[in-house]
C-alpha cells in the first residue's frame, strides 16, 4: 500500500465518481480503478458498492476513508516538518544549562533567539554542573547546553564562546582588603580560599588553583563548592575569601564586596560557552549558534570554538602583550600595586 492509492481512494470517496476523481487527479479513468481494485485487494474488503449506476461507499469503506485522511494529512504534516526543520525554519531544541547561566546569559539568549526564530521550540533543562550538561549532550538527550569555562568537552562535543569573563575577589565587606579598588594573589596568599570541587566543577577548581600556582603562592584552601552562589554565601558567612567570575555581581550581598584581581594572566581567563554535537547538529542548532556568535560580538569580542578533536582553534588561545609571556604577565605585582 502506497500513500498514491490512499490519495486515490480518497478522491474517488469524495467525488463518488471514478471520472470526477480520474479528472481531479489529472490521470485516465481506468487506470484508476485498476488502482482501487488493487486496494482493495489489499485490505481484503470492498470499499465501494459497484452495482447501481451511482458510487457508493460501503461500511468498510467509510472507515478507510477516515483514516486514510488522517493517514494522508500526518504524512503532509511530516512533509512540511521536515521542510521547515531542514532550512531552520522549526524545529525544536533540548538546551541545557547550568544555573550561573540564568544570571546574565540565558535569559539575553532566550529573548532574541525566540524573536529571531518564533517556529523553534526551546526544551529547557537545568543541570547541576558543566559535567551533568556535557554527559547529556554526549548520550544524546540534549541537543545543545551553556557550560562554564574552561571546560573539557567528550568526544564529538564542539564549545563555541558565549561570553569571556575573569576571576573577581569576593570578600566580606568588613575585611581590610575591601577597602582598596583593586586586589592581587599575593595579597590573598595567607587568606582561607572558598575554591570549587575537583569533581563536580573541574574547569573553576583547576584554574583558580593556576592562577595561585603562576603566581607562586599556594592556597590555604578551607571550603569546596560545586555553585558559585554558594561560595559567595560562604563568603558572606565570613567562611573565606573566593574568586568568582566578575559577571556574578547580581549575586553580590549587601555583606560581600567584589574586587578586580590585578596580575592575572589572560590564560586565566574563565567564560560561558554553547555546547553541541558537532557530528549530529541540526538546522536548529546552527540557528542557535548564529545567535551565540551576535551575542558574542556585543558582549567580549569574536568567538572562537574548541573543536571536537580536542583543543582550541588557533584564534581562540589568548595573546599575552606584546614582550611579555602569559606565565611572566601572572607573576605578583610590584609591591607598590598591592
Amino acid at each position: 500500500m502506497e500513500l498514491r492509492q490512499l490519495r486515490q481512494f480518497i478522491a474517488v470517496a469524495e467525488e463518488l465518481s471514478f471520472s470526477r476523481a480520474a479528472m481531479r487527479l489529472h490521470m485516465a479513468q481506468p487506470p484508476l480503478s485498476v488502482a482501487i481494485r488493487k486496494l482493495e485487494d489489499d485490505l481484503g474488503a470492498p470499499l465501494f458498492d459497484r452495482r447501481s449506476r451511482a458510487v457508493r461507499l460501503t461500511p468498510a469503506g467509510s472507515e478507510a476513508l477516515r483514516l486514510a485522511r488522517r493517514c494522508v494529512g500526518q504524512a503532509d504534516e511530516l512533509l512540511v516538518a521536515m521542510r521547515h526543520q531542514a532550512t531552520g525554519e522549526r524545529g525544536r531544541i533540548r538546551l541545557g544549562f547550568i544555573g550561573s547561566a540564568t544570571h546574565t546569559q540565558l535569559p539575553r539568549l532566550l529573548h532574541l533567539f525566540s524573536r529571531r526564530y518564533p517556529g523553534i521550540e526551546l526544551d529547557l533543562r537545568e543541570s547541576a554542573t558543566n559535567a551533568e550538561t556535557l554527559a547529556m549532550l554526549e548520550s544524546e538527550r540534549l541537543d545543545a547546553g551553556l557550560v562554564r569555562t574552561p571546560s573539557t568537552a567528550p568526544s564529538g562535543v564542539s564549545l563555541e564562546f558565549l561570553e569571556r569573563d575573569v576571576f573577581a575577589a569576593a570578600l566580606p565587606r568588613t575585611h581590610p582588603l575591601a577597602r582598596r579598588r583593586f586586589v592581587t594573589l599575593a595579597s590573598l596568599g595567607s587568606e582561607p580560599i572558598i575554591n570549587y570541587t575537583s569533581t563536580h566543577v573541574v574547569g573553576l577548581h583547576a584554574m583558580v588553583m593556576l592562577a595561585f600556582q603562576d603566581a607562586g603562592i599556594s592556597p590555604r584552601v578551607v571550603q569546596h563548592v560545586t555553585h558559585v552562589q554558594t561560595a559567595m554565601t560562604l563568603v558572606e558567612a565570613g567562611v573565606g575569601i573566593a574568586l568568582v567570575p566578575s559577571r556574578a555581581a547580581s549575586l553580590v550581598g549587601a555583606a560581600t564586596v567584589l574586587r578586580p584581581i590585578r596580575g592575572l594572566a589572560a590564560g586565566h581567563a574563565i567564560g560561558m560557552a554553547l555546547a553541541y554535537p558537532a557530528a549530529s547538529e541540526t538546522m536548529a542548532v546552527e540557528r542557535l549558534r548564529s545567535v551565540v556568535a551576535e551575542l558574542f560580538r556585543k558582549t567580549g569580542g569574536a568567538p572562537y570554538r574548541h573543536d571536537a578533536e580536542g583543543g582550541p582553534t588557533a584564534r581562540s588561545r589568548p595573546s599575552p602583550a606584546p614582550g611579555r609571556s602569559a606565565r611572566s604577565s601572572s607573576r605578583a605585582p610590584p609591591a607598590a600595586e598591592r
